[in-house]
């Protein structure tokens, strides 16, 4: 009920000259939007609010439940907001302000560049309800309705979508572990709409502060644009040796930024362009055009952007943004980066999981630092590679590796009492030494998986551009080094190399417990920042993880 009902008529016409701030109701709380005596009320806020609670009053509500649920669903969250704030509209108000509305609107136009569909968030719709609603003088109120609360879950979506992913990580990759622990509470901005003047609580605050993915949606727009540009669109198809200098030109600069061009003296124009478009996608720099580098000059901008979507999607699984120490591992760049403050204190190559034992993506925290680890067996190894290596040798295998065998109550015993049918009882370990499966230094982070970093005695691995090689662990390429600035230069542990190569030499254990655990985040991201962190640059998708979650974000 408003206050005009109330009101004599003799009063009315006496505050007819004065500008109402707001129109106040029955209930204790209202949108503060200004409308003038001389402008007449587009709905009553009152009516609104009525018909919303009767849809409502069927609902239960439990607030201790509320209160102890981490992640709540859209149509809760929808709830609850209009509950709290006494089921007054969240983005319409009287005057028939829309400029919330609009701008609304204008982000899910935008959200196409976070390789999301703005018409899976209602976006047509959206734009017919707003044309009714600025049309229609006396709008009905269950057009109002309808309009309110599409706005309100369809702004809940995106935004959830936006913070934590549109897509449940075990839809479209397995061996994706990573934990988001990014808090998504839109209810707490949406209360802008009321009490801000219509302030717009814009959508940007739920993207991944990561650079990257700021990087990739530059990326996208760009592509997007090519997508539409007929004489690339023309061009691709043209693609392969017959291709003047010209025509490649056109083809490669319209991908590539000018500044990511190889140079070299001893490179003729065309191979400059060749080799910057292979390097770009992480193909053989052979500057000639081989299959490969032709098939990814035909791909369409619709098919790289799709790289680039699926990419920004996994950068939403992590957390919106990185602590001010951490070590990233990027498994396709099979590089390592130990950020601090948002710089590189390291950055090294290391080797990945192969194919068959693929490296996990997961979070964990390093706990401590192994120098002269000794190396348990893990199952799957002992199935797949000791098991066999027992069937042909015996107890040679055994000794050709270094590894002991112990019972299950850790009493050494014989090789040579171990075969086929009874390798499960025992416990094997390779004690510390220059031949140790993870080398001299061990980075522990405890987790289910039984991944952590590692060094190793195959040092001649690193210079290889394939470095998918090992079962599944982390080997790092600077392993002592990494060990010296964690210990010294983090955990004030006054561990200089020195000291490290004083107790590798005694070939004894020691654990070396870190004061500041450092989290690591090993993850699985085919479009990536390039050496100068100003570009992206495209990875082998060497796991063959990109299929599945494009499509998978392409289903509505």
């Amino acid at each position: 009920m408003s206050n005009k009902s109330r009101f004599p008529l003799v009063l009315a016409i006496a505050f007819l000259p004065i500008f109402i701030l707001s129109v106040s109701s029955c209930r204790s709380k209202s949108k503060k939007t200004a409308v003038s005596a001389f402008q007449e009320a587009k709905f009553d806020e009152d009516d609104f609010a009525d018909a919303l609670e009767d849809i409502y009053a069927t609902r239960s509500f439990d607030d201790t439940a509320w209160a102890k649920t981490k992640l709540h669903n859209v149509d809760d969250v929808a709830y609850y907001v209009y509950r709290g704030y006494e089921h007054i509209p969240l983005w319409l108000n009287e005057n028939g302000d829309t400029k919330a509305i609009e701008s609304f609107i204008a982000e899910l136009e935008d959200i196409k560049n976070d390789g999301l569909d703005p018409e899976e968030y209602k976006l047509s719709e959206l734009k017919k309800q707003l044309a009714d609603f600025k049309q229609d003088k006396t709008p009905e109120v269950p057009k109002l309705l309808a309009f309110d609360t599409t706005l309100t879950r369809t702004y809940l979506t995106a935004s959830r979508n936006l913070h934590l992913g549109k897509i449940l990580p075990k839809q479209a990759d397995s061996l994706w572990y990573h934990a988001n622990d990014s808090t998504w509470a839109p209810e707490l901005l949406l209360t802008d709409l009321l009490y801000a003047d219509g302030k717009y609580p814009s959508l940007d605050s739920f993207r991944s502060r990561i650079g990257t993915y700021g990087k990739l949606r530059a990326l996208k727009k760009h592509y997007t644009a090519l997508e539409a540009n007929e004489a690339i669109t023309k061009l691709k198809p043209l693609a392969g040796d017959g291709m003047n200098d010209s025509m490649l030109r056109v083809l490669v600069l319209a991908e590539l930024p000018q500044d990511g061009l190889v140079q070299g003296d001893s490179l003729s124009p065309r191979q400059q362009l060749i080799k910057s478009f292979q390097a770009f996608y992480s193909l053989k720099q052979t500057g000639k055009m081989d299959s490969a580098t032709v098939t990814y000059l035909k791909r369409t901008p619709a098919d790289a952007a799709a790289v680039l979507d699926a990419n920004m999607e996994r950068l939403r699984w992590m957390p919106q943004q990185m602590e001010p120490l951490h070590i990233l591992v990027n498994i396709p760049l099979m590089e390592l980066f130990l950020r601090k403050d948002g710089a590189d204190a390291m950055h090294m190559r290391v080797v990945v999981g192969k194919n068959v034992r693929q490296t996990p993506s997961l979070n964990a925290l390093m706990t401590n630092v192994v120098i002269n680890p000794p190396w348990g067996v893990p199952p799957t190894i002992l199935k797949k590679d000791v098991l066999p290596g027992i069937n042909k040798s015996g107890s040679a295998y055994l000794a050709k590796k270094g590894l002991r065998v112990y019972d299950l109550k850790g009493n050494p015993v014989d090789a040579s009492k171990v075969n086929a049918s009874n390798y499960k009882r025992f416990v094997f370990k390779q004690p510390p030494g220059d031949d140790n499966a993870l080398g001299y230094v061990k980075f522990n982070l405890p987790n289910k998986w039984d991944i952590y970093l590692h060094d190793t005695p195959h040092r001649e691995d690193f210079p290889k551009s394939d470095r998918a090689l090992s079962s599944g662990c982390v080997r790092v390429e600077q392993p002592r080094e990494m060990a010296e600035y964690i210990l010294t230069e983090l955990n004030d542990k006054r561990y200089p190399l020195e000291r490290i190569d004083s107790v590798i030499v005694t070939h004894k254990t020691r654990y070396e417990v870190l004061k500041n655990k450092i989290p690591v985040h090993i993850v699985y991201l085919t479009a990536f920042d390039d050496s100068t962190y100003q570009h992206i640059r495209i990875l082998k998708d060497f796991y063959k993880r990109d299929a599945k979650l494009i499509a998978a974000l392409k289903q509505r």
